[in-house]
C-alpha cells in the first residue's frame, strides 16, 4: 500500500518527536534512529522514557520525584513518581504574556480573545473567591458549561486549590447531570444562563432549578452571562452571578497548592448508557505527562500553534484541548453546532484564525462529505499542517477524502483512546507516513497489543486492544469504590493483570493500528467475529444512506446481523437498494458480514458526545431495560427499536 502522505524532510528535522529523539539519545548514549525504534525503546525502558518526558516538557514542580515507577503485582497498584509535588494548574498558567491564549467563538456570536496574562488574572480572582467561598483541596468543583472561556478559568482557578473539577455539557438532561454529580457531590457548580445550538438559544437555568432540588452539597451556583447579559436568577437557591461572585482585587497572585502526582484532578464518567455511569478518578501528574506527551510529540505542538477541537465540556477531549496551554499555545474554543449556518463554520474558523492543528469526529468528517463541501478549495487552509479525528474509526474513504478535498499536505491523525485514561492508546505522528485506514502508531510509553480470546499477541489479525504494562494516566481510582470491585471489572476481567479496553483492533505491517469498533458491540455470526466499523464504512459511503446501526441479534442459537439505515431524502429502502447494499458489503468485506436483514430507522442513536449506541439497540429489540437514556442525545430514538415484527422470533 502507497502512503497518502510522507512528511517532508524539513517537516520531519523540525519537529518536536525529532527533538526528542535526539534528547534521549544524548541522555542516554543510544543510537535510536526513527520513530519505531523510539516506540520501542519507551516501552522497554518505560522509567527512563517517562522521566524524559518530565525533563522534556519540562514539568513544573516544587519537588523532584524520589522514583519514576514503583511497580506492582498488579497494574492497578503501580504508583509514577514518588514523592513529587507539583500543582496541575501551575503548568498551564506557566506563559504570562499577551500572545492569546484563548480565543473563543459562540454560534453567531462575535470572537473573543483573552491572552495568558488576562487569563492568569482572571483565574488569580477567580481562585481567590473560590478560596473565599469555602473551596479546600479535594472539594468537587462541576462546570454544567458550555466550551468557553469561563469554563477553562472554574477548572484552572479549582485545580490551583487542588479541588477536583468535574463537568458536564448543558445539553445534558437533569437526570443526566445528577446520575453524575449527586455520586460526587459538588461544593460549587459553574453554569451559564444558555448555550447556543443549531441557531437557537436553549435555557440552562430551568435544568439548574431542577438539579439544585437534588444536590443539597452545592453552597453555591456561579451563573456565567452567555445568552443574556444578566438574568434574573432569584429563583435558584444560592445563586450569583460570575461578575459579582469574582474578586474584584487587582494584581493577585495565585498560591499553587503543592500536591503529590497522583493528587485528584479531574472525575470523568462512562457513558452510562447501560447503568449508572462510572466516575473515574484522574490524577494531576498523569493527565498533564500523558497530554504534554501526545500534545508535545504525537501532535507536534509548539508556542506558535493555534489549536482547535470541537468538542464539548462533557468530553474528555475538552480535557486533552485545554492541557495546550502548558504548551503556550492558543487555543481556539467554538461552542455550537459545526453545521450552522452551514457546513463549512469550522473551516472558516481554521481560515481566519490561521489554525494549524484541527480536531475533529470521524461523523463530522463524513457528515462534510455528505454536504458536499470542498474545504480545501473554498476556504484557505494554509496554515493547517495537522487535522486529527477521533470518537469513532475514520474509514478509508473518509482519509481519501480528507487528501482529495481538504489538503494534501496533512498530518491525518487518526487518534483512539478514551475517557478510560483521559487519552489514547493510538496516535499520529508528524514523522512517518500515513496509511488509508491506519492510525499511524501506537502511543509513546503505551505497551499496546492485539490479544486473540487466548491470551495470545497478534500482527495482522484482528484481536481485543490490550496494554500489558502500567502507564501514568490510568485512573488512580473509581469514586465509591472502595474495595476497587468496579475498576478491576471494568478493565481486567478479561485477561489476568492485562488492559482490556473493549476496541477490536489490528496491529499492521506498518505498525499502524486499524480500529474495527467495540468489542463488546462485535458481530460474532457462525462464531466469527466482525467490527461494526467495517460495516459502516461500506454502507455510510453510498450516497442513499444518510447513516446506519449495526448490530448482532440472537437468533436460532448464533447471532444475526440486523443493519438499520437512515436514508437520504427521497430515498426509499426497495429491493433492488437493499440488493446493492447487500453486494457492496460482500465485494468489499466478506459474506460473513452481509446482514440477514435491512430495516429503515428514523434516527440513529448516539450518546451526547455522537458515538454510535450498538448495545442499548441490541437491548432494545432483545427486549432488555436500557436503564440510563439521558445518556443519549437523541433517547427518544431507541423506541423505535422495541418490538420490530420483523425482528419476532
Amino acid at each position: 500500500m502507497e502512503p497518502l502522505w510522507q512528511p517532508s524532510e524539513e517537516r520531519k528535522k523540525n519537529a518536536n518527536m525529532t527533538r526528542f529523539i535526539e534528547h534521549v539519545n544524548k541522555k542516554h548514549n543510544l543510537g535510536i534512529d526513527g520513530f519505531h525504534a523510539l516506540y520501542d525503546w519507551s516501552v522497554a525502558k518505560r522509567e527512563d522514557f517517562w522521566a524524559a518526558i518530565w525533563d522534556f516538557c519540562g514539568v513544573v514542580h516544587s519537588k523532584s520525584y524520589d522514583k519514576v515507577l514503583q511497580d506492582s503485582p498488579t497494574m492497578m497498584g503501580a504508583k509514577w513518581f514518588l514523592g513529587s509535588r507539583l500543582n496541575f494548574a501551575e503548568n498551564l498558567l506557566r506563559f504570562k504574556d499577551d500572545q492569546d491564549a484563548l480565543v473563543f467563538k459562540g454560534e453567531g456570536q462575535e470572537t473573543r480573545r483573552m491572552t495568558y496574562a488576562q487569563l492568569y488574572d482572571e483565574v488569580a480572582r477567580m481562585a481567590q473567591s473560590l478560596r473565599d467561598a469555602g473551596v479546600v483541596t479535594g472539594d468537587r468543583v462541576a462546570g454544567y458549561v458550555p466550551n468557553m472561556p469561563q469554563s477553562v478559568i472554574a477548572m484552572l482557578a479549582a485545580t490551583s486549590i487542588g479541588a477536583i473539577w468535574s463537568s458536564c455539557s448543558p445539553d445534558f438532561g437533569i437526570k443526566g447531570v445528577l446520575d453524575r454529580f449527586g455520586q460526587i457531590e459538588p461544593k460549587i457548580l459553574f453554569t451559564a444562563n444558555g448555550y447556543y445550538y443549531n441557531g437557537k438559544s436553549h435555557d440552562s437555568l430551568g435544568k439548574i432549578g431542577g438539579i439544585i432540588k437534588e444536590l443539597p452539597s452545592i453552597r453555591k451556583v456561579v451563573v456565567i452571562p452567555y445568552t443574556e447579559e444578566r438574568t434574573d436568577i432569584s429563583a435558584i437557591p444560592n445563586a450569583v452571578h460570575y461578575g459579582d461572585f469574582i474578586s474584584k482585587e487587582k494584581g493577585l497572585r495565585i498560591t499553587f497548592e503543592q500536591l503529590p502526582f497522583d493528587h485528584p484532578v479531574y472525575i470523568m464518567y462512562s457513558s452510562g448508557t447501560t447503568g449508572l455511569p462510572k466516575c473515574m478518578v484522574h490524577g494531576a501528574g498523569g493527565t498533564l505527562v500523558q497530554h504534554l506527551k501526545e500534545l508535545m510529540l504525537h501532535c507536534d505542538l509548539k508556542r506558535e500553534d493555534k489549536l482547535y477541537y470541537f468538542t464539548t465540556c462533557g468530553w474528555m477531549m475538552w480535557n486533552w484541548l485545554v492541557s495546550g496551554l502548558a504548551v503556550g499555545a492558543t487555543l481556539i474554543l467554538y461552542d455550537g453546532s459545526p453545521f450552522y449556518p452551514d457546513p463549512g463554520v469550522i473551516f472558516k474558523l481554521a481560515q481566519d484564525e490561521k489554525m494549524t492543528i484541527l480536531g475533529t469526529s470521524a461523523r463530522y468528517i463524513a457528515g462534510v462529505e455528505k454536504e458536499g463541501l470542498k474545504p480545501g478549495s473554498q476556504y484557505d487552509l494554509s496554515a493547517l499542517k495537522t487535522m486529527c479525528s477521533t470518537g469513532s474509526p475514520l474509514s478509508e474513504e473518509s482519509f481519501r477524502f480528507v487528501y482529495r478535498e481538504i489538503k494534501q499536505d496533512l498530518d491525518l491523525a487518526s487518534i483512539s483512546g478514551g475517557t478510560d485514561i483521559i487519552s489514547c492508546f493510538a496516535l499520529g505522528c508528524p514523522i512517518i507516513p500515513v496509511y488509508e485506514g491506519e492510525l499511524q502508531c501506537r502511543g509513546l510509553g503505551m505497551k499496546v497489543e492485539a490479544f486473540d480470546s487466548d491470551g495470545n499477541s497478534i500482527v495482522g489479525r484482528q484481536g481485543e486492544l490490550v496494554c500489558t504494562a502500567s502507564f501514568p494516566s490510568m485512573p488512580i481510582y473509581f469514586w465509591n469504590d472502595p474495595d476497587w470491585s468496579k475498576y478491576k471489572a471494568a478493565y481486567f476481567d478479561v485477561f489476568p493483570n492485562v488492559w482490556a479496553h473493549g476496541d477490536f483492533i489490528e496491529i499492521t505491517a506498518h505498525r499502524g493500528v486499524k480500529i474495527y469498533g467495540r468489542s463488546d458491540a462485535t458481530l460474532n455470526p457462525a462464531g466469527v467475529r466482525i467490527g461494526t466499523a467495517e460495516i459502516y464504512r461500506v454502507v455510510e459511503s453510498m450516497d442513499e444512506i444518510a447513516d446506519s446501526i449495526v448490530v448482532g441479534q440472537s437468533w436460532e442459537n448464533d447471532v444475526r446481523v440486523i443493519l438499520f439505515v437512515r436514508l437520504a431524502p427521497g430515498v426509499t429502502l426497495d429491493d433492488d437498494l437493499v440488493k446493492r447494499i447487500k453486494r457492496n458489503i460482500r465485494e468489499n468485506t466478506t459474506p460473513r458480514h452481509v446482514p440477514s436483514l435491512i430495516l429503515t430507522a428514523t434516527d440513529i442513536p448516539v450518546t451526547l458526545n455522537g458515538k454510535k449506541v450498538e448495545i442499548a439497540v441490541r437491548n432494545m429489540i432483545e427486549g432488555k431495560p436500557v436503564t440510563n437514556r439521558d445518556a443519549l442525545a437523541n433517547p427518544q430514538a431507541l423506541d423505535q427499536f422495541a418490538d420490530i415484527p420483523e425482528l419476532q422470533r
